[in-house]
């Protein structure tokens, strides 16, 4: 049987997870993110997720490179 207030943890606060927007073009990123659920002592952990979000402005910069032959082994 569960006690009727839950004791709440103290929050978990990761980094800031930054969204890119383009207008030339697409790069689709898969992000996985494995889960695993374990129960022990018949005792539940409820994670809370939040995810504020900002916005900013930059100027990118790209990069190209050119292979011209093999390199020696």
């Amino acid at each position: 049987m569960y006690p009727c207030k839950p004791h709440v943890l103290p929050p978990i606060v990761y980094p800031t997870n930054y969204c890119e927007h383009h207008r030339f073009s697409k790069a689709i990123v898969p992000h996985i993110h494995p889960q695993h659920t374990k129960k022990v002592h018949h005792h539940k952990f409820e994670h809370v997720h939040y995810y504020p979000h900002t916005y900013s402005k930059y100027k990118p910069v790209s990069h190209d490179h050119s292979y011209c032959g093999k390199p020696c082994r």
